[in-house]
Order: C-alpha cells, then sequence, then structure tokens
C-alpha cells in the first residue's frame, strides 16, 4: 500500500531514529501510544510495532496500513517495552498522564520517544517528561521538536508521575451531573455552542435521533430531557474515551428511550434512517487547523440519514461557510439563533411531495 500522508510531528518523531542517535530495539518491540500512520511511520521496517489509538479515523488509517492497534485496558499490564513511542496531545493534563502511562509501559534500560509541534506546546512537552524520567535530549525539525529520556528504570519521580497518571481518571463535573475527564472536547464545562443549541430543542421532536460527535453526551441528555416523543438515540463518537463517558453519563438518565453508542467516524456516513438529527460538529482536526470540511460532511451525512421530512439541528460558529450545503441538501433551512458567535440552525429534509415541486 502506497503512503503519502505527511505529518510534521510523527516523521519528526523518526527522526532520532533515522539519524542513528536511537535505534530500534532488536527484541521486544515498541509501544506507540496515540499512534498515527503516514510516511514517517512507513518508511522503514517496525518489527514487534504495537499501536494505541482512540481516535477512529486514525484507527482506520491504522488498520487500512495492515497495522494492529490495542486497547491499553486489555494489553497485559505486565508487558513492558523497550521502546515507547508517544504523540501527547494538546490537552496539558491528558499529555502528562499519557507521558506517566508510557514510563509504566518501559522495560528497564528503556526509552521514551515523544514528539510535538512547536505551537502545541513542545517545550512544556518536553519539561513535562524530564520532570518524572530525569535527563532528556532533543531535536527540532520541521517547526516540532522530538524529544527522548535516558535508558529509563521507572520514574525518577515516582510521585509526581503517580499524581500526573490520576490526571487521566474520570471524575464528576458540574456538581456531579455528568463525568469527564481531560481529552474529551470541553472536558470540564458544557460547551456553550451546544448549550445555546439545546436551549433551542423544540419539544415537538420526535422519533429515532442520532448525536453526531456526541462528546460525553451532553446533547444527548438535552434531547432526551426536553423532547418526550423522542423514543431512540444512537449516539455517534469518533474518540472512545468520550463515547464510555457518554455511555455512563446517560445511563443516569431517567428515559424510556432506547440508547445505543457507536464508535464511528462520522464522514464515512451512517447506515440507519432518523427522523431528527442534533449536532455540534467538529470544525478542527486532531490539530489546530480549521476544517470547516468536516462540518459540511457532517450536515451531507445527516441529510443522507434524515427521513423525508426529517429535521436537522445543528450549531456552529457564525463565520463557518456551511449555508451552502445546507440549502443544497434540505429543502427548508433556518437560522433559529445567533448569540456569542454561534448559529443556530434547523434544516428540513425533502419530503418526497417538495421533492417533486422542485423538480
Amino acid at each position: 500500500m502506497r503512503v503519502d500522508r505527511s505529518d510534521d510531528a510523527l516523521d519528526t518523531l523518526f527522526q532520532p531514529l533515522a539519524d542513528g542517535v536511537l535505534r530500534w530495539p532488536e527484541q521486544g518491540g515498541a509501544l506507540f501510544l496515540h499512534a498515527r500512520d503516514g510516511i514517517g511511520l512507513r518508511q522503514q521496517p517496525r518489527p514487534g510495532l504495537v499501536c494505541e489509538q482512540g481516535f477512529k479515523p486514525e484507527v482506520d488509517a491504522l488498520h487500512r496500513a495492515g497495522l494492529d492497534t490495542v486497547d491499553l485496558d486489555t494489553l497485559d499490564p505486565a508487558r513492558r517495552f523497550p521502546l515507547v513511542l508517544v504523540l501527547p496531545p494538546r490537552q496539558r493534563d491528558e499529555a502528562r498522564a499519557l507521558f506517566a502511562q508510557a514510563i509504566a509501559r518501559t522495560a528497564p534500560g528503556g526509552r521514551v520517544l515523544a514528539c510535538m509541534r512547536n505551537d502545541e506546546g513542545a517545550r512544556s512537552g518536553e519539561t513535562d517528561l524530564g520532570r518524572i524520567a530525569g535527563p532528556v535530549g532533543s531535536l527540532s525539525k520541521r517547526k516540532c521538536r522530538a524529544f527522548w529520556t535516558a535508558p529509563l528504570d521507572g520514574a525518577a519521580d515516582p510521585a509526581q508521575a503517580a499524581a500526573w497518571a490520576a490526571f487521566d481518571q474520570p471524575r464528576e463535573i458540574l456538581g456531579g451531573r455528568f463525568v469527564s475527564r481531560p481529552g474529551v472536547f470541553a472536558w470540564d464545562r458544557i460547551d456553550a455552542a451546544s448549550a445555546l443549541l439545546a436551549a433551542h430543542l423544540p419539544s415537538d421532536l420526535r422519533g429515532r435521533a442520532a448525536d453526531l460527535g456526541a462528546g460525553y453526551g451532553y446533547l444527548s441528555a438535552e434531547l432526551l430531557a426536553r423532547c418526550p416523543g423522542i423514543v431512540a438515540v444512537d449516539l455517534y463518537e469518533a474518540q472512545a474515551r468520550a463515547l464510555e463517558l457518554a455511555r455512563t453519563n446517560l445511563s443516569r438518565v431517567a428515559t424510556s428511550a432506547e440508547l445505543e453508542f457507536h464508535w464511528h467516524d462520522v464522514t464515512a456516513g451512517l447506515d440507519r434512517g432518523y427522523d431528527v438529527i442534533v449536532s455540534n460538529p467538529p470544525f478542527h482536526g486532531q490539530g489546530r487547523d480549521e476544517r470547516p470540511d468536516l462540518g459540511r460532511r457532517f450536515i451531507a451525512v445527516a441529510a443522507e440519514a434524515l427521513n423525508p421530512g426529517g429535521r436537522l439541528w445543528l450549531v456552529a460558529n457564525r463565520h463557518l461557510p456551511y449555508e451552502s450545503v445546507l440549502d443544497e441538501r434540505f429543502g427548508q433551512v433556518r437560522i433559529v439563533a445567533q448569540r456569542g458567535g454561534f448559529k443556530v440552525v434547523e434544516a428540513i429534509k425533502h419530503t418526497k411531495a417538495s421533492a417533486k415541486a422542485r423538480a
């Protein structure tokens, strides 16, 4: 399979190996936390590589490249690796917890090798790893920084490593209404855009509903609370950790509606029809770059999945250019509210009669 996907952080992660500063283990393989597929990963054979990733589009890309993925919760807790690779996330508490996890998975004499983009906290990441691992080496390239530990025998600061590992644990937020954890979108609050959408959901929504990009479950909980005619909700979320939180949070909601939870990349489409769809679609990828194409694809998928006359309730930043795809895909579109830089939109899918009239 030809791989032509460039990823500066991934490519720089493997630079110390390409330069001979570090060596790929002859035995024992390597664990890759938050693994991504791309040119840097595929340039050389990586015998014994074990990939961990919880974001469904990245998991799918790894599988298409012929690489298996594991869930750390099911990986033998006693297994250690002579090399642990890390692509830390932007969220600092989650990144610190990942560094602690990396050290805990490193065999005696092994190393942790990480890389971050400069504009996503590379210098802070290097400092943080050094705080619990001891001295680190580093190199800079492609506006990224790769940094690695000396051979390890556990954490240099076990107490700090244990404290950071605890950062990643689910915890109660908003007075105990929800459970969340760092690394999930708007993890410790109700996102202002989602709150605006929830406040305008009409009580007459009914039938089978879907929540696209469900996060930790806030919009689904609000939909069930405000719309007694909803008989089922399917929650679609690409981030595995968010979906598990949504499962916990929706278990606390008193409802007779059928609930299903799908670890799924919405941009790949849906295979079920709905009467109602709610969504606060993402407009960034895994990095900082704005990706309005993601929101447009969410809208197109919603239009495909809605039954004739079905209703999409969407919230988005006011500046995002979604109007053309909404007008193209739906029979009726109206802006319901605009506040705080956000817009709430209701879009109703053509009925068969309206489609004939338009033709």
